[in-house]
């Protein structure tokens, strides 16, 4: 049987992704923040990345606002745009993981399908899920952006919690319902989460 030649070398000569935790003093992780809209996901992800910055420790925050303005511009909300921002999303975030970078995504991921995906393209040993489980309410209470209000008015089609299903995670590494969890312990839940 003929050999199959290694037609992406490249992979050969680059520095390893050990190479380049040791380089940082720490290991390469993925937060995945799930949740509904307004539920508290980029507050919290953002404060962590504050936290984790004030420790030395690289880390890198990929959100629906700055992903959606740049390599996902374009894309729209049908099932399939979904399942492509998530697809792009999990493999940016891989590049930082392997990279020795702890990458916090914060997205709505709003099916268990989206967020296997995501797992598989990145690694379930790096694939930390931080369930945001804030109730319904409490989102719409807050609707920062609107969202709800035109969701309810029919203005927006398939949204996650009014129109479209969010599938809870069944086995999340951490959960977190920022109506009742404060900030700060958010927040220190999560740093023990990674053994920080």
């Amino acid at each position: 049987m003929k050999e199959e030649k290694n037609i992406f070398p490249i992979f050969e000569q680059m520095l390893s992704r050990k190479d380049k935790e040791e380089l940082l003093g720490q290991r390469g992780t993925m937060l995945w923040f799930t949740g509904l809209s307004g539920s508290g996901k980029s507050t919290v992800a953002i404060a962590v990345e504050r936290e984790l910055h004030r420790r030395g420790k690289l880390c890198r925050l990929l959100d629906g606002d700055n992903v959606r303005t740049g390599i996902n511009r374009g894309l729209g909300f049908s099932e399939e745009d979904r399942r492509e921002n998530i697809r792009r999303i999990a493999e940016t975030g891989k590049l930082f993981v392997d990279t020795g970078i702890i990458t916090l995504a914060s997205f709505v991921s709003p099916t268990r399908e989206l967020r296997d995906m995501a797992r598989d393209i990145i690694g379930t040993e790096d694939f930390k899920e931080i369930y945001v489980c804030t109730p319904l309410e409490e989102c719409e209470r807050r609707d920062v952006k609107g969202l709800y209000a035109r969701a309810r008015r029919g203005e927006i089609k398939d949204f996650t919690g009014i129109s479209a299903p969010f599938e809870a995670p069944e086995h999340p590494a951490l959960a977190i319902d920022t109506s009742v969890v404060p900030l700060r312990e958010s927040v220190e839940r999560i740093l023990k989460l990674l053994s920080l």
